[in-house]
């Protein structure tokens, strides 16, 4: 989504609409002719073995008309305005404008009475904690869901694990600069049975049905390949975004075909930054109803 909100598209179909009218001139101007006095040649294009034409100038009602069409395309362009904003004393850019200096006059001493208070009180105030609700569900629950419960592969944001840290300062930064969380890929390095192995032994971590002997093999292998990333102990790494392996709460879900296909193939998991969309005070509201969440 937001490869497509970006200025190379204004400018692309602007780019196209200009050199289209560009055309239009061009082919007009080009059978701008006089029909000539004496008999008129044929064209010399023959279609369905007899049928030809004459070789006539296009009728001058017919290139007024479409010369009518080119400067109402223009003078409609300039007006809308449909070269960007060089115009914007009227039409949806003024509009725009208009509302977002109302809702700026309306709402801005109340963010600025927010912007100075600590996120943890902020998360604390019941009509902050409204508006960061109505911004979590314009802009959040499309991938976390109305109740910030996530789903698969999107992380759950009511309980008391995170992947970067529930500091507020870890969600302030996940809101306004987004995440990227990146597993590489180690069904080339282990094999599958190597894999399998693996996978049985996160399984025994969490006191899910679990081959012993392959678990056993498992935890060699984990803690010669992934122990950088979740630590010994497995319990994660909110630096990296590595998350806990040990508190039965999963991703993408916690059966062994699950987890071989993670381990093989790896993950990739992005959220996009809001910060320049949102601004800073609507990410501080928004980070301190995140925070009022997991405390609940």
């Amino acid at each position: 989504m937001a490869d497509f909100i970006s200025g190379f598209w204004n400018m692309y179909v602007m780019v196209l609409v200009a050199l289209s009218i560009l055309f239009c001139v061009f082919v007009l101007a080009s059978n701008m002719t006089k029909r000539e006095k004496g008999p008129v040649q044929l064209h010399g294009h023959v279609w369905d073995e007899t049928l030809a034409e004459y070789n006539n100038p296009l009728p001058r009602w017919w290139m007024y008309l479409f010369w009518i069409t080119i400067v109402f395309a223009v003078v409609y362009l300039a007006i809308y305005p449909g070269f960007g904003r060089s115009n914007q004393s009227r039409g949806q850019w003024a509009q725009y404008d208009a509302e977002m200096q109302a809702a700026q006059e309306r709402f801005g001493p109340v963010f600025a009475k927010y912007r100075e208070m600590d996120v943890m009180a902020v998360a604390a105030d019941p009509e902050a904690n409204a508006m960061g609700k109505r911004l979590f569900l314009t802009y959040c629950q499309q991938c976390h869901g109305a109740a910030a419960q996530g789903a698969k592969s999107f992380p759950n944001l009511t309980d008391s694990e995170w992947l970067w840290g529930g500091a507020p300062e870890n969600i302030k930064e996940t809101i306004t600069n987004g995440r990227n969380g990146v597993m590489p890929p180690f069904g080339p390095a282990l094999g599958a049975d190597g894999v399998k192995d693996v996978a049985n032994y996160v399984r025994s971590m969490n006191g899910l049905a679990h081959d012993s002997v392959r678990a056993q093999r498992g935890k060699e292998a984990f803690e010669s390949n992934c122990v950088a990333c979740h630590g010994a102990d497995a319990k994660g790494n909110p630096m990296l975004g590595a998350p806990n392996l040990t508190d039965n709460r999963w991703l993408y879900g916690s059966s062994e075909a699950v987890i071989i296909e993670t381990v093989t193939n790896g993950r990739n998991n992005k959220m996009p930054a809001f910060g320049a969309f949102l601004g800073e005070d609507k990410v501080h509201l928004l980070a301190a109803y995140v925070l009022s969440l997991s405390k609940k």
